[in-house]
Order: C-alpha cells, then structure tokens, then sequence
C-alpha cells in the first residue's frame, strides 16, 4: 500500500483560466494546455504562493491520495473528481501507513470526506453555463464593433467600454462570465501571451437583444501589455478571443433574490450585465437590487451616467468616493456600515444574494463591515457567510 499523500489541484470548473496562478508560482508547478490549468505533483511544495492571488478560489483545492492524479489526467478533467475513500493504514496498524503524528494529512481526509466544504456555487436558479468553448488551441474570432471612454477626460483612469461583433460565430455567454483577449505577438522567450481575463459587461443577449455582440469593462494601466492593445483597439479592428469562462459567479433566475453588488472600478462590469439583465428579463421588480460601487470620485466611476438613470425603486444605489474635493474619503465597506440595517435585513434572509468583485485590497475591509453587521444583528457571520456559498448564494472574485 502507497502511503497517502496531499495532492494540490485546481477546480477546472471554477477555474476562468486568467493563468495567474502560473505567472505566481516561483518554481514553476503550474503548467496549462489548452483546455486546463493543472499542478505538476512532482514539482509542487506547497509554498501557498499561488492561493492569494486567485480570484475565484479554485487553486484552493486538495486531494488526499495514494497515487497522485498526472499531468495528463488532470488535464483531461472536467470537474474534479470525489475524495478517494482511503482508509489511513497507520490506523489499521501497518508501518508504511501514514503516520499518526501527520495531523495535517489526517486533518485534510476529514475534510476532505465531509465534501466540497467551501466551494463556490453557482445559484440554484441560474441557467447552465457553456465552458471553455473556445481555447488557446482554438480561439474565436470578434470584430470591434464600438470602442467609448467611460471616465471623464480630467480623471487619471483611462476606462473603455469594448463592444466585440461575434456575427454568426456562436458564443453563449452568461452575465458573470469572463473572455479572454490573447494579445498579438510574443513574450520576452518567444511564446504567444497568454490571453487575460476579462468580465463581460453586458447581458446574455447583447447589448441590444438578439445581437450576436459581448461588451468588457476595460481600465488601462501603465504597463499592461493587454490592456493597453485594448484599449487601443479601433472599430473593424479583429480580436482573438478564449472562453466563456467562469460558473459559479452567474445571475439567479429567481425573482425573489436580492442582489447584493459590491465593487469597485472595473469590477462593476458583471454588475452592469446583471442589471441590464434583471431589467429585461424583470422589468416590474421592485427593490430587487442593491449596489455598493466604490471609486476615488464621479468623475473616475465607470457608468456612472447610465446608473443614475436606473430608478431608485429598482436598485438601491450607494457610491463610496475616496477622493472627493471636500469630502471625507469613504469606501465600500464605510458605505455597507452606513446601510447596516437594510445589510443585516439581506443577511437573515434565505433568498439574499451577495457578490464581492474587484480589487483583491477591498475583500478584507468588505468581510469585516459584513461581520460587524452580522454581529449586530445577533447572526454568527462565519456561519451565514458558509451557509450562503454552499447554497449558491455568496460569491467572490476578485484581483
């Protein structure tokens, strides 16, 4: 008998492929083909470098084993297979077995036969989302069909609404989902970049319906190689593009749920979808949305124009401005305080949805204001927070 052993995987469902997990690894474990991004068992010492930086948390995932899952297996995974149910031979006696004083191991087959604990799922309601259609080994094809700023011309951020023609290629997306934009030429060793990630902003059926179009919430920065040939982009110009990705962080279906959308600059993109989406599909809903959008002032917040026309009575809106000539800096998580009795009102409820996205230094400021609030409302946040995702109804990506 093989003595069991950790084995560290990545969730092929949640995984949107931003590869960043790879650009992160200081030894060089994370490997990708053109469908998956896999672990490399003979190379990985679990440093952890890799867990912080993923915006979906399916690099957090962990296989006790007795011969660990190739390279080859892995990347012909579609989901992650179940926990093995190993017996540990140190507890029926045997030497070669794990040994007794291993409680990390012994810690993580517990866990690991209670199930998924933690995993990210998508809502109940949500329709099914299409994966990987289109990969590194067989990208698609989009024209640019509109390329607008959408922050003022005095704001330091350059942010482009994108809008991608697919004319008669088929490309289901979801709201929520992520495309990937490869950028053309090669890196400093001669391979082809890798494509980035990008949340698509508009509704599953374009931005007019029964348009064949996606669009992407896009910010410049200084030295972003993609974001930059992005932002540059001209009408007519041809994209190569990878996806859908991403099936968990998707819109529910149900008319009861209450959105709760906090964000920040670009984060606002599958917001955007999400409203658009709810006001198609639910035009009569009332106080069914919330959004907590946070930016340094007005002028540098993405759609600013266009949300303040959504009627109030369909979604609640609070903007945090953290540079705002004359007024005391606020961020999402001052706002969320503020709100604290509509906030607890969504905690205790069993149709509440919550959705956290944009940069990674906003999560732990937006988990403390929710636990404050939890508090004080006499709710244990550790336990709604866990019982919300495992219902599919707390959810997180963030960068």
């Amino acid at each position: 008998m093989n003595k069991p052993l950790k084995q560290h995987l990545i969730d092929p469902e949640i995984c949107i492929r931003c590869y960043t997990c790879e650009m992160t690894c200081p030894i060089g474990a994370i490997q990708h083909d053109d469908n998956n991004v896999v672990v490399d068992p003979d190379i990985c010492n679990f440093c952890m470098d890799c867990i912080p930086v993923c915006p979906t948390g399916s690099i957090d995932e962990w296989r006790v084993v007795e011969t660990p899952y190739s390279l080859e297996q892995q990347y012909e995974m579609d989901e992650l297979p179940e926990q093995e149910d190993i017996t540990l031979a140190a507890e029926a006696g045997e030497d070669d077995g794990l040994e007794a004083h291993d409680d990390a191991i012994a810690a993580l087959l517990a866990e690991a036969h209670k199930g998924a604990g933690g995993k990210a799922r998508a809502p109940a309601s949500a329709s099914k989302p299409t994966i990987n259609l289109y990969n590194l080994g067989n990208p698609a094809t989009a024209t640019v069909q509109g390329n607008y700023r959408l922050t003022d011309a005095q704001s330091d951020g350059d942010v482009r609404h994108i809008i991608l023609d697919l004319a008669k290629l088929p490309f289901p997306v979801l709201e929520g989902q992520s495309i990937g934009i490869i950028a053309p030429g090669t890196d400093a060793e001669g391979k082809p970049h890798l494509p980035r990630l990008y949340s698509v902003s508009s509704p599953r059926d374009g931005e007019r319906p029964g348009f064949n179009n996606v669009s992407l919430t896009v910010k410049r920065e200084d030295k972003g190689l993609c974001s930059n040939y992005v932002c540059d982009l001209a009408k007519g110009d041809e994209v190569r593009i990878t996806g859908p990705f991403g099936s968990t962080f998707l819109l529910p279906s149900d008319a009861n749920a209450h959105l709760l959308m906090i964000c920040t600059g670009t984060g606002s993109a599958p917001f955007r979808g999400f409203t658009m989406r709810r006001q198609r599909e639910m035009p009569s809903a009332k106080d069914s949305m919330t959004l907590v959008f946070g930016a340094r002032s007005p002028r540098d917040l993405p759609y600013f124009g266009p949300l303040k026309k959504v009627p109030d009575s369909f979604m609640r809106k609070e903007f945090a401005f953290s540079r705002q000539d004359g007024e005391p800096k606020q961020y999402v998580q001052d706002k969320l305080r503020e709100q604290s009795d509509h906030v607890a009102g969504l905690l205790a409820s069993d149709t509440a949805c919550i959705y956290i996205c944009g940069l990674k230094a906003m999560e732990q400021g937006v988990e403390e204001a929710l636990r404050d609030i939890a508090r004080g409302a006499g709710l244990d946040w550790a336990k709604v927070r866990d019982d919300m995702r495992d219902q599919g109804r707390y959810h997180v990506e963030t960068y």
